[in-house]
């Protein structure tokens, strides 16, 4: 019994000096009896949220930086595809710009010389039997292609029709060793014969008078043939670069530059018809005197 009443007493007693204890920290505020209390705890128990947070956070920002770094890494394989993407579309755009020059300077030469032509595309590439220097096209007989029919690009001569299928046709080209057409000096009217050396940068014209002035820089046109073919006339077809030999040789020969680069072909017109030769005029002595 004794122990069970001190218990209550002791009870009574501390139940009593917390009410007492809140009542002065009411009234008091800041400066309450229990505010050393509260300093002890908060310095304390800051230390310990200090303690914590040097830990917690530096963790919480690997795991957040973690996260972060996968869709970094599918933002980054996004923006690699979109760039391919628009490089590939560039490109086109820039295949399509060079067609639409290649179609504009072929019209061009066809308007300058009233050809009846047919368009192509060079859709192949190689030596044809006993031929080094081919290409196949996609124009055929069924496009009113023949056999020796003269090829031109915007620049000038590529060159003739040897083989011809109902949908494609067989090119030779004039760099080949075993072409020869027609030139002349677009200047002084000289005319020559213009053969392939095998280089797709070079060509040979052998002068037909050996007497010839003939300058660096002077452009070669195609003569022509009877009926216009193989070889329609005026198809523009290089530029001298260089001579051999001098005045007098019958040896004398022009090294020319082609206008056509076969290497970069695309498109291409065959010439299915040149224009007949104007009617010559009668020629009448002057009657002005003199």
């Amino acid at each position: 019994m004794r122990d069970t009443r001190r218990s209550r007493i002791i009870l009574a007693i501390l139940v009593l000096t917390s009410i007492t204890l809140i009542v002065f920290d009411l009234r008091g505020g800041d400066g309450g009896i229990t505010r050393p209390l509260r300093v002890v705890g908060e310095t304390v128990l800051g230390s310990a949220e200090r303690a914590m947070a040097v830990v917690v956070i530096p963790l919480r920002d690997g795991v957040e930086s973690l996260s972060s770094l996968g869709e970094t890494q599918q933002r980054l394989t996004e923006l690699e595809a979109e760039n391919a993407r628009l490089r590939a579309e560039l490109d086109t755009v820039d295949i399509d710009r060079a067609r639409v020059a290649d179609v504009d300077a072929l019209i061009g030469l066809v308007d300058a010389n009233d050809y009846v032509t047919v368009p192509a595309q060079v859709i192949g590439v190689g030596p044809a039997q006993g031929f080094a220097w081919t290409v196949t096209i996609d124009s055929g007989s069924r496009d009113g292609v023949e056999k020796d029919m003269s090829v031109i690009r915007g620049a000038g001569l590529v060159g003739r029709t040897i083989e011809v299928g109902p949908t494609t046709s067989t090119v030779l080209l004039i760099v080949d060793a075993t072409s020869s057409v027609g030139g002349r000096l677009s200047g002084t009217s000289q005319i020559g014969i213009i053969a392939g050396t095998g280089r797709q940068d070079s060509l040979q014209m052998q002068l037909l008078d050996p007497l010839a002035v003939v300058d660096i820089g002077d452009v070669v046109v195609s003569f022509g043939s009877e009926g216009g073919r193989p070889y329609a006339p005026g198809i523009p077809i290089g530029v001298v670069a260089e001579m051999r030999g001098t005045q007098g040789q019958l040896t004398r020969s022009a090294l020319l530059t082609p206008y056509v680069d076969i290497s970069r072909l695309d498109i291409v017109g065959v010439v299915l018809r040149a224009p007949e030769s104007p009617p010559r005029e009668v020629l009448t002595p002057n009657s002005g005197g003199g």
